[in-house]
């Protein structure tokens, strides 16, 4: 019996995916909109390193963008493969999650100079 990745990529795929269908739009609206045209008063900046530095915020965030950074390399990936019929599997699929695991390292590290 071999043991395959391709599950736990679909599955993750599918929980960025519901995730960023969740908080995405939440997001946008309050950083993108509410906040800059003054409908809601922001938070300042010791709130939200408050916030942020409690290790379950911290975890929860990270979980959330790794989950949503997998989402989008998966979809990247099958978007090349199926749609522009690239040819080199491996390297997209390198290119893709690397870009991915780039993206959590950044995350990692701005949320955690965020305290």
């Amino acid at each position: 019996m071999k043991f395959r990745v391709e599950p736990f990529l679909w599955l993750a795929f599918s929980g960025g995916g519901v995730m960023a269908a969740i908080f995405l739009p939440v997001l946008t609206f309050l950083f993108a909109l509410a906040f800059p045209l003054g409908w809601i008063d922001p938070p300042d900046h010791d709130h939200i390193a408050a916030v942020v530095g409690h290790p379950i915020t911290f975890l929860v965030l990270l979980g959330l963008f790794s989950m949503m950074l997998i989402h989008a390399a998966h979809r990247f990936r099958f978007t090349l493969y199926d749609g522009l019929q690239v040819k080199h599997r491996a390297l997209v699929a390198a290119a893709c999650y690397g870009g991915a695991v780039f993206g959590v390292f950044v995350a990692l590290h701005m949320l955690g100079s965020a305290t």
